[in-house]
């Protein structure tokens, strides 16, 4: 498992290590939260302007959860994830609850084990691509941005949602305490693996803030970079156009 967040991460490693939480992965993050994390999968539903009709890929979909939100639309929406773990999870809930409502059909979603930098897509065959807390988890992020272009209809949309710096400094200090001391402890109560909460934690502040985000997604060949502020800044949704 990754002992510290770097540039140097390594792919299988990381892979594992959300293997190793999957079992408690959504339970976890809801707790960790506060609740808010059902929030943020909304307003990036809300963020993009997709419809029956349209084709949504959820990259780093982890368990589906943010991509069964998204299905709310009426788009046809693909949970893509490297970790076989989290979507063999994933799949496991659907058809639990498919089964509670005597249901024969569990899969909400299809799903699909992919590598944000190489997705198995063709060009612009999406017409929105969504990243809810995996970019940071990316070897290069630069290169996963360039591959959502690439994949992406041209006028077609981004929506990354993921953890950032928060604005108001007194505010950023309680957090930043939060996420190094306490964060880790709280997860030894509910994780599956709570040492991967470690790794997490230390990505999260070792992450760009948002106007650094925004450009990084602008040299990957999106335009109308802009961002929204969610929880003070704890979280921030990126949005742009292809």
């Amino acid at each position: 498992m990754p002992s510290r967040a770097g540039l140097d991460r390594d792919p299988s490693a990381v892979a594992r290590m959300f293997d190793g939480v999957a079992a408690r992965y959504d339970v976890t993050n809801t707790v960790l939260s506060f609740g808010r994390d059902r929030a943020w999968r909304r307003a990036t539903r809300e963020a993009l302007t997709i419809g029956p009709g349209d084709v949504v890929l959820d990259i780093a979909a982890g368990t589906g959860v943010s991509t069964v939100e998204l299905a709310h639309t009426g788009a046809t929406c693909l949970a893509a994830d490297f970790s076989l773990g989290m979507l063999q999870a994933g799949r496991a809930e659907r058809l639990g609850d498919a089964a509670q409502r005597g249901s024969t059909r569990g899969d909400v979603v299809p799903y699909l084990a992919a590598d944000a930098m190489a997705l198995p897509l063709p060009d612009a065959s999406v017409d929105a691509v969504v990243m809810s807390f995996g970019l940071r988890n990316v070897v290069e992020p630069d290169a996963a941005l360039a591959e959502f272009a690439r994949v992406t209809k041209p006028g077609g949309t981004l929506a990354i949602c993921e953890f950032s710096t928060p604005t108001w400094a007194p505010f950023r200090r309680v957090y930043t305490d939060y996420l190094m001391r306490a964060l880790p402890r709280v997860a030894r109560a509910v994780s599956s693996n709570p040492d991967a909460y470690v790794y997490l934690a230390e990505s999260i502040r070792a992450w760009p803030d948002q106007p650094a985000l925004a450009r990084r997604i602008t040299a990957a060949g999106w335009r109308a970079v802009s961002w929204r502020d969610l929880t003070g800044g704890i979280v921030a949704l990126h949005t742009a156009v292809r």
